[in-house]
């Protein structure tokens, strides 16, 4: 079992049993998690070598949504730092200090909503060159809505749609073809990147490719000399079998099979 599904098997425990069926539209802890780790992917700053994201994430509950954590918001706020720790390190984003996640209730806010605000925050260590500067206060807020929980059926077994499987891609660079795997595939001239391209017009973190299901998503990550489609340069373009686009004098060929 990978490190990030056993964090989120121990926040399924902090919240399960009767106690859990009791508040089935409150927030749940392992939603917290998921999109504790959306706010870090959402909030990245490309350096000259390094992808920095924010250390500190303030999570807004309803004061209902808070006090169902109130005998255990610290062992909550361990694991959840943990978890983004954990995605950091898988992502090989770099961190000025390790994550900090806060509680604030909001009364403003209705069971199930929570909101998320994050920062990045200068620790008391030296900063590597090239590290973005402190943020004076947290960003905008997201707000998300817990999802409902599958409908059961009188056994208690949950009652899902099954989701088809997401289809098979890969791109195709000087005739080979490399297989996409995950929901992010970094490309560029380093040899961290999960498809390194030998071109030295090529940055060395030059772009990323996000699956959400079905759908490819190509994002620039602001490199020296850009992604081109059809001659055009552009900064993001979903992905379509076929479609062509240029990394420095590289052409490469999105494919699905």
């Amino acid at each position: 079992m990978s490190v990030l599904r056993t964090i989120e098997s121990k926040l399924e425990s902090l919240f399960e049993g009767i106690f859990g069926r009791a508040f089935r539209t409150n927030v749940q802890p392992v939603e917290l998690a998921r999109k504790l780790v959306k706010e870090m992917d959402d909030h990245r700053s490309v350096s000259v070598s390094r992808v920095y994201v924010p250390n500190e994430y303030t999570i807004y509950l309803s004061p209902a949504d808070r006090e169902q954590f109130a005998d255990f918001e610290e062992s909550l706020r361990d694991e959840l730092q943990d978890y983004l720790a954990e995605h950091a390190r898988r992502e090989r984003y770099a961190l000025l200090t390790p994550p900090q996640v806060k509680f604030e209730s909001d009364a403003d806010l209705d069971i199930g909503v929570f909101g998320i605000a994050t920062r990045l925050v200068r620790g008391a260590k030296a900063v590597p060159e090239g590290a973005p500067p402190e943020q004076p206060a947290p960003g905008a807020t997201m707000v998300y809505k817990a999802v409902p929980p599958p409908v059961e059926e009188g056994d208690g077994a949950a009652v899902e749609a099954a989701a088809p499987p997401p289809r098979a891609a890969g791109l195709s660079i000087a005739g080979r073809r490399h297989e996409l795997g995950g929901e992010r595939t970094l490309i560029g001239r380093s040899k961290d990147c999960d498809i390194q391209v030998s071109d030295p017009n090529v940055s060395r973190r030059h772009a990323e490719i996000r699956r959400d299901g079905d759908v490819y998503v190509l994002h620039d990550l602001d490199s020296t000399n850009g992604i081109e489609v059809g001659g055009k340069r552009v900064k993001r373009v979903e992905l379509r079998d076929g479609s062509r686009f240029t990394i420095g004098s590289t052409e490469i060929v999105f494919e699905e099979s």
